[in-house]
């Protein structure tokens, strides 16, 4: 009878631990979800402190103020997988979208690409045990190849939804024609779900990393970018574009799968043809081919 009893309580708790984890991971979908749609975005980043040793001749990054509206259309709706896509809308035209960055999240990830540097990210395979319940952010550029990825576990106390993560980045568009004194930009994000929309948190470390993998600090910033929901018309002129793009850049996801499913390390090179790989690729026309896409990323993947 204490056998039953004790077998029966096994059962029991195993059954809650499992719908408590669907329960979790219900809300985490619903939290990333949330950030899809169209938004008023305000892109705030400041440097805070500095380190550099010639303290007279440093010159920090001017404060940055900016301003935009951006559609965050939702590419895929799975279980362990959600793909959202940026799109900034600058004007009135339908020469006016930017296609902007990329965020997926993976549930339970084990494979993570770390920037390095140089245009270099590290293969890293991962305990299962360490994921568990994790997501993955993986970020991407403009022409969908990496920025910086990250695990951790979304939180739900107190009223707040927030994820957070460090993680090494190369430098940030708005700094990568500007600076060349760092190479590094070491990024603790935090992403909260707010009742007006959602934000961005960082604080950030600007570092010089030598070929040992030997940081210094040269300065750090803060960044908040404030997402403010406004209503899904507003944005459109964006959605048509996606809707007129959509195939294209299915291609080129296909095509950089392909290349992360290597899970080796990986190195890009910056130009081919005195052109960047958002150029060539932003140039291709919606009919564009999947070996037409291929061959353009495969010239710019280090071989």
């Amino acid at each position: 009878m204490r056998i039953k009893a004790f077998l029966f309580s096994i059962v029991l708790l195993t059954s809650l631990t499992g719908k408590s984890q669907d329960l979790q991971q219900q809300q985490d979908i619903n939290s990333i979800k949330a950030m899809c749609g169209c938004y008023e975005v305000k892109f705030n980043f400041t440097e805070t402190f500095k380190y550099s040793k010639d303290s007279v001749n440093y010159k920090p990054s001017a404060t940055k103020h900016d301003s935009g509206l951006e559609w965050i259309e939702l590419v895929e709706d799975q279980p362990n997988k959600i793909v959202m896509q940026h799109l900034l809308i600058v004007g009135t035209g339908e020469n006016d979208i930017v296609k902007h960055w990329r965020q997926d999240w993976l549930y339970e990830n084990t494979d993570l690409y770390s920037y390095f540097k140089d245009q270099t990210w590290k293969f890293n395979k991962l305990p299962a045990k360490n994921v568990k319940g994790q997501w993955t952010q993986k970020v991407y550029q403009v022409d969908d190849s990496p920025r910086y990825e990250g695990t951790a576990s979304w939180v739900h106390v107190d009223g707040t939804d927030y994820w957070k993560n460090t993680t090494d980045a190369p430098l940030p568009r708005r700094e990568h024609t500007k600076r060349n004194d760092y190479n590094v930009l070491k990024r603790r994000n935090i992403q909260e779900i707010t009742p007006f929309g959602w934000i961005h948190e960082q604080d950030n470390d600007k570092l010089v990393r030598d070929a040992d993998g030997k940081d210094v600090v040269l300065a750090q910033e803060k960044g908040m970018d404030i997402y403010t929901k406004v209503a899904d018309s507003k944005c459109k002129l964006a959605q048509n574009w996606w809707k007129n793009n959509t195939e294209v850049w299915k291609k080129v996801r296909s095509k950089w799968e392909k290349v992360y499913a290597t899970n080796k390390d990986l190195s890009l090179q910056n130009k081919v043809d005195k052109k960047s790989l958002f150029a060539v690729l932003f140039a291709l026309k919606p009919t564009a081919t999947q070996a037409e896409v291929d061959a353009i990323i495969d010239a710019f993947v280090v071989k």
